[in-house]
């Protein structure tokens, strides 16, 4: 490349720039993927924006502004809308065809020549399947749909814009009622369009869940009318927020055509605010429908009651004049039977004391033989004894009886010297005089 060191003016360098644009095939018409931010409908009905490509850390690596005139505007508006169902806008993933330009004084953009929705609407799709994948993967996807909508959900916490037509709906809904039921809505305004829309809902379930025990579910509405953008509703962190929450969450975003993430994992999916009213509606119907067949029944289980309590007392009527001739009967055939046992008592018992009588003079007999042996034996052995021990067997033994004075002699201590001692044996008396004394010694032991 040859240098040309002789100045030229801004003006010309940027002309150079723009022939050299307009001679390269590859920025005239070529597909590009992009995100859009900045979207800015002008009130002159030309519609710029910033097309920007950002890498996984969501660090922007590429930026360039663009423009769609208003000649072509209103046709790919309505080309996208009618298959996507919404407008293209903030944060929005789109297929473009571009055509490169460069201007004297806005520096180099980019025209958009046209606008493939199907791309967008499979990557929506795609944003979606992860969403509800990771969700998934976490155990936490159908956390609030297992909840148990309360058998009369009264006490509604509604999340919706504030002012919005959908919600004024709803209420008007509620109170229209035929039955008159009592519910008791109260709005926690947040934005439902657009990017603010995850953080502004996510912000009305926190002050929701700081009164938590007060309500009985929580309703995201949403109305109809031009359909706005949905991507707010495709999100992981409001996602996460509806599927861990602690009570239902009813929803009823107002599209019918596109079912988003929270449609999906919500507890009830309704298509359009009235819809939720009338949800609830009817909750509360067959609430009152129960109640009604609760109550009936009670009222069938009393009447049954009393029936048979009536026909217990026209039996009692019945029978209580009989009552005293057959208790006196029974007792009559008590105290029958119980003579009767008496006399069969009395006359075994008299038969046995007769049987005992008769043998008692057997059995005095027999004691008195026994006791007159027993004392016969006695005297026997009483008498042997008495011959053996008398006065005379004993001196026919060998022993003497010695007195002194008429007094048997039992110790040395009875005599003195001079006394005379009258001595018997057995064949005869014998008298001696006391001359001398002599003690035993005594044995210590």
């Amino acid at each position: 490349m040859t240098e040309n060191n002789t100045p030229i003016s801004l003006l010309e360098y940027t002309r150079n720039i723009r022939n050299v644009l307009s001679a390269h095939p590859g920025v005239h018409g070529v597909w590009v993927v992009a995100e859009i931010s900045d979207v800015n409908r002008h009130p002159s009905g030309h519609c710029y924006m910033e097309l920007l490509q950002k890498d996984e850390r969501g660090v922007t690596v590429a930026k360039m502004r663009a423009t769609i005139w208003k000649f072509i505007l209103p046709k790919l508006e309505k080309k996208f809308q009618a298959v996507t169902a919404r407008r293209f806008d903030n944060g929005m993933k789109l297929m473009l065809r571009l055509e490169a330009n460069m201007h004297e004084v806005y520096s180099i953009s980019a025209n958009v020549l046209d606008i493939d929705p199907s791309y967008t609407m499979g990557d929506m799709e795609r944003i979606r399947r992860e969403i509800l994948a990771n969700l998934s993967k976490e155990g936490i996807l159908n956390l609030n749909k297992e909840k148990p909508i309360p058998l009369a959900p009264q006490r509604i916490a509604v999340i919706s814009a504030a002012g919005a037509a959908g919600y004024g709906d709803f209420v008007n809904q509620l109170s229209s009622t035929p039955e008159q039921f009592a519910f008791y809505p109260l709005l926690f305004p947040a934005t439902l369009q657009g990017n603010d829309t995850s953080a502004s809902v996510r912000y009305a379930l926190q002050r929701i869940e700081m009164s938590i025990d007060f309500w009985d579910v929580v309703i995201i509405i949403r109305g109809g009318g031009a359909t706005t953008d949905l991507n707010g509703f495709d999100d992981y962190l409001l996602a996460k927020a509806v599927a861990t929450f602690p009570i239902p969450v009813i929803v009823g975003i107002g599209h019918e055509r596109d079912r988003t993430v929270l449609d999906e994992i919500a507890c009830v999916r309704c298509k359009t605010p009235t819809a939720v009213a009338a949800y609830i509606i009817d909750a509360m119907r067959n609430a009152e429908n129960i109640a009604d067949n609760l109550v009936n029944n009670g009222l069938n289980a009393v009447r049954q009651r009393l029936s048979a309590q009536h026909e217990l007392l026209a039996r009692a009527e019945t029978i209580i004049p009989e009552l005293p001739l057959r208790r006196l009967n029974t007792e009559k055939l008590r105290l029958d039977s119980a003579m009767q046992q008496v006399v069969m008592t009395a006359t075994g018992m008299t038969a046995n004391a007769m049987q005992r009588l008769k043998l008692i003079p057997d059995i005095i007999r027999n004691a008195v033989g026994e006791r007159l042996r027993n004392a016969s034996e006695r005297l026997e052995a009483l008498e042997k004894m008495t011959n053996i021990l008398s006065p005379a067997n004993t001196l026919a033994r060998g022993y003497s009886i010695s007195r002194v004075n008429g007094r048997a002699l039992r110790n040395a201590g009875q005599l003195k010297p001079g006394d005379v001692i009258t001595t018997q044996l057995h064949d005869g008396t014998l008298q001696s005089t006391v001359t001398n004394i002599t003690a035993n010694p005594k044995t210590v032991s």
